[in-house]
């Protein structure tokens, strides 16, 4: 297949890279990330895809390659669309037999910019071609663990220098490997200090990048939270201030909303660079001559509690009314009113005392009293009353017992939902997103329903244990979403892997409860951008959100193949801004300069200084002390500063706390790239 890549235009001042990429994956995320690293941060990329269908739309008559060469194309007809409007222009590359995406410009003349190729596995053959010994890094996103764990293996074999980010579901198996391919990169070079070694393992999934954000969606208003050394940061989305009203910056302003976002017509989800776009770390003046726009704030900042087991829905027992029927229940307690009412004639009828009455009653209603022939009349009503009462009883005791060991039974299936059940969110699809969205959910206390079509999808046990409702049905059938309480909803969750298919349950949801807050999975960003434009002029008093979960995974990958850290992302949205955490030393922008001379508008704002001595700081700021069930376990005191004063010189030695845009990153770490002697 043939593929037309224009190049990028002229970007002065960048140096070429020492060494490329290779991104190796078999669906979108391996796409958006070699987009990412070669138009973000105007890295070399080897793009090795298998053959054949995409695995995402096996329908569609585009093949992997064909796809990804469309993908660059597109991106590049918009770069050079902006090169052309500053008077840069450049040179034109094709696809070849070979697989190769050529690309020249003023600064890249005669260097390849994206080569494509196609493969069934990662072999050392195939990772050899692509020049496994003189790249920088290597991303190994297949949706398979079991083939990123193979491939890496061989990749940290044929090249111990190499820079490896993983995507791998299974965190705890990521862990372990991430220490023993460290380990071997070590032994492979021995006599080099560990400080000097550039390669490194990262271990990512996008599963765990993208759910914070999703789960998000269904939260009343629209905080996310980002996770530093057990500090949480809060970034909340607040209205545009009324007349006379003065809007507060929180911490400060991460980003004005586009002015459309209050419009039914408006554009959310647009990237465009006119005024109706989101703007990302805007100054103190911007923000003060802008009115009518919504605003993102940082506005907390609190300390984290370890990581804790997503609680279960109705508590650690099951409550009464899951073990007997409200039938079972109204009939014991008209048979208890009963035996009362008759202790109390009792009472009133003979000189008994209560105590003796109440025996006497109890033995009737079992059978177990002599006749009263001797006693009064009273009494000896009263004992024919407590016969037939203890009549009723028999029928009353069989059903409990038989409902009791139903309840037993069916204790480790799949809960359904309860009848009273409202304010809930409705999350479709089980897979490997649908299911770290679910933990997240419950770790919030969120009551859900899952609906799912597949009984065996991976998520299933982990609902099951955690008493989640579950309907398993297909939910373009009628009656499916009814069964998980639409109407009564909070907030519906389309996450399964087919577009046609969260499309269908939104509208069809929309028309059951038109104010319904929505927020669907989509794969195309075309496509997401028109379906929410629709939705919104629909239906323009609820609120709709599109996620693509590889262009919320994509940034934290491409970071981590340039060897630095995210805390995480936040969607503003149809962009990302990212917190990162940096050393200063060897970015020109920030070493020397006070923190208010380091701002840059559009593109950085540094948020918090690490105080901690560079021989004692954790490695990973992210990092949470595990759950201690006990709770004696106090947390280490943490050394990032966030109050810091304008005037502060940023040192060589410090590690900051950043929130950057994608290219104000990837500007940072191009300059500091160029600083670095042999690079």
């Amino acid at each position: 297949m043939l593929g037309f890549v224009p190049p990028l235009p002229q970007q002065p001042g960048r140096p070429p890279s020492s060494g490329h990429m290779i991104v190796c994956g078999d669906d979108a995320l391996a796409r958006r990330l070699a987009v990412e690293l070669r138009f973000i941060y105007g890295e070399r990329v080897t793009l090795l895809l298998p053959p054949g269908r995409d695995a995402n739309n096996p329908e569609t008559p585009l093949t992997q390659r064909g796809r990804a060469a469309a993908l660059f194309g597109r991106m590049s007809a918009a770069m050079n669309r902006a090169g052309n409007g500053s008077g840069t222009t450049g040179g034109n590359g094709t696809t070849g037999g070979s697989g190769t995406t050529g690309g020249s410009g003023d600064t890249n003349a005669g260097v390849e910019a994206v080569r494509i190729m196609e493969a069934p596995e990662p072999s050392d053959d195939v990772l050899e071609e692509a020049g496994i010994d003189r790249a920088a890094a290597l991303a190994l996103v297949y949706d398979d663990d079991e083939r990123n764990i193979r491939a890496a293996l061989t990749a940290r074999r044929l090249n111990p220098r190499l820079r490896l980010v993983i995507r791998l579901y299974n965190r705890k198996l990521g862990q372990h490997l991430e220490e023993l391919l460290d380990q071997a990169a070590a032994v492979a070079m021995p006599g080099i200090d560990p400080a000097l070694l550039d390669a490194s393992t990262t271990v990512l999934s996008d599963a765990d990048t993208a759910a914070p954000a999703l789960a998000a969606t269904a939260l009343t208003g629209s905080s996310k939270v980002i996770q530093a050394e057990g500090l949480l940061l809060r970034a909340a989305e607040r209205p545009p201030p009324g007349p006379g009203e003065r809007a507060d910056p929180g911490l400060c302003t991460l980003a004005l909303l586009s002015s459309t976002t209050n419009d039914p017509a408006g554009a959310e989800g647009s990237d465009s660079s006119g005024d109706e776009a989101p703007l990302l770390l805007p100054d103190e003046r911007a923000v003060a001559e802008t009115t009518g726009r919504g605003t993102v704030v940082l506005e907390a900042i609190s300390r984290a509690d370890p990581d804790r087991p997503a609680t279960r829905m109705g508590g650690r027992g099951a409550p009464l009314a899951q073990i007997f029927s409200r039938r079972l229940r109204w009939s014991a307690l008209g048979f208890a009113l009963a035996a009362v009412a008759l202790v109390v004639a009792s009472l009133l009828t003979t000189e008994d005392t209560a105590l003796h009455s109440a025996y006497l009653t109890l033995l009737d209603l079992l059978g177990m009293n002599d006749p009263a022939e001797d006693a009064p009349p009273a009494r000896q009503i009263i004992q024919i009353l407590s016969g037939i009462a203890g009549l009723l009883l028999l029928p009353l005791l069989i059903a409990a017992v038989l409902e009791a060991f139903g309840t037993l039974r069916t204790a480790s299936s799949l809960r359904r939902p309860p009848r009273g059940l409202s304010g809930h969110v409705v999350l479709l699809g089980l897979g490997k997103i649908g299911t770290r969205v679910l933990v997240r959910l419950r770790e919030l206390d969120i009551p859900v329903v899952v609906v799912e079509e597949d009984p065996e999808a991976r998520g299933i046990p982990l609902a099951r244990s955690m008493h989640v409702p579950t309907v398993i049905g297909d939910v373009t059938q009628e009656g499916v979403l009814e069964a998980a309480k639409i109407r009564r909803a909070h907030a519906l969750l389309a996450l399964t892997s087919i577009d046609t298919t969260n499309l269908e349950a939104t509208l069809y949801a929309r028309s059951v409860k038109p104010d319904l807050r929505v927020a669907l999975r989509l794969y195309d960003d075309e496509f997401a951008t028109a379906v929410y434009r629709t939705l919104r002029t629909a239906h323009p008093q609820a609120l709709t959100r599109s996620r693509s979960v590889s262009h919320l995974a994509a940034p934290s990958f491409a970071v981590a193949m340039m060897g630095r850290q995210i805390l995480g992302a936040v969607p503003v949205e149809r962009k990302v801004m990212l917190f990162a955490a940096l050393e200063v030393a060897g970015h020109p922008q920030l070493e020397g300069h006070t923190v208010e001379q380091a701002f840059r508008s559009g593109a950085w704002r540094v948020l918090a200084i690490d105080a901690t001595p560079p021989a004692d700081r954790n490695p990973d700021l992210a990092a949470l002390p595990p759950f201690d069930p006990e709770g004696d376990a106090t947390p280490p005191p943490s050394g990032l500063v966030w109050d810091l004063h304008p005037g502060y010189v940023l040192r060589a030695q410090d590690r900051v706390v950043i929130a950057a845009t994608r290219r104000g990153l990837a500007e940072l770490l191009r300059r500091q790239r160029s600083a670095v002697p042999g690079r």
